[in-house]
């Protein structure tokens, strides 16, 4: 299993799963040097900044009329152990996206997914989180490439922490 809730930036691999380290990556966006330009990169950047609890970008790239009342403090309750992303599809036209995605994760020695379909909408030249469809998944099978894209078998990997 990969160790991405501490990432030295300048060389470690972005928790997104794009294959760039994080400084090339995700880093950008939540310094706020720059903006996502699709509703994928903004889904894989507030991944990114939930494994590196960099809960201040969650809240301001999440749609204020869909807030509900969400703060960093609920956010930052909880130590969950993020394993990686799935990104399922995305698809996006004019002002508006969706992306489907599976983010695995650990809580309580129980490996578990976040599989949704989230909304976006462009607005002022930003991409903002809307709301998201909550769906379940299979869970790996022992066989099954690992989720955190280790490339060893799920048994090899990511199971060990259950035991």
């Amino acid at each position: 299993m990969v160790n991405i809730n501490s990432v030295d930036s300048a060389s470690s691999q972005c928790p997104c799963g794009s294959l760039q380290t994080y400084v090339q990556c995700c880093e950008p966006y939540h310094l706020n040097y720059s903006v996502a330009d699709t509703p994928e990169r903004l889904m894989r950047s507030r991944y990114s900044a939930f494994v590196l609890r960099h809960f201040t970008y969650l809240i301001l790239t999440h749609h204020p009329d869909y807030l509900q009342g969400l703060t960093e403090q609920q956010l930052a309750q909880g130590n969950t152990q993020w394993l990686g992303l799935e990104v399922v599809s995305s698809k996006q036209q004019s002002d508006h996206g969706e992306v489907t995605f599976k983010a695995w994760f650990i809580d309580n020695k129980q490996i578990d997914a976040i599989y949704e379909c989230s909304s976006f909408v462009k607005q002022q030249n930003r991409w903002f989180y809307t709301q998201g469809q909550q769906m379940t998944t299979r869970l790996p099978g022992r066989n099954d490439p690992c989720i955190c894209n280790s490339g060893k078998k799920f048994k090899q990997c990511c199971a060990k922490c259950l035991s």
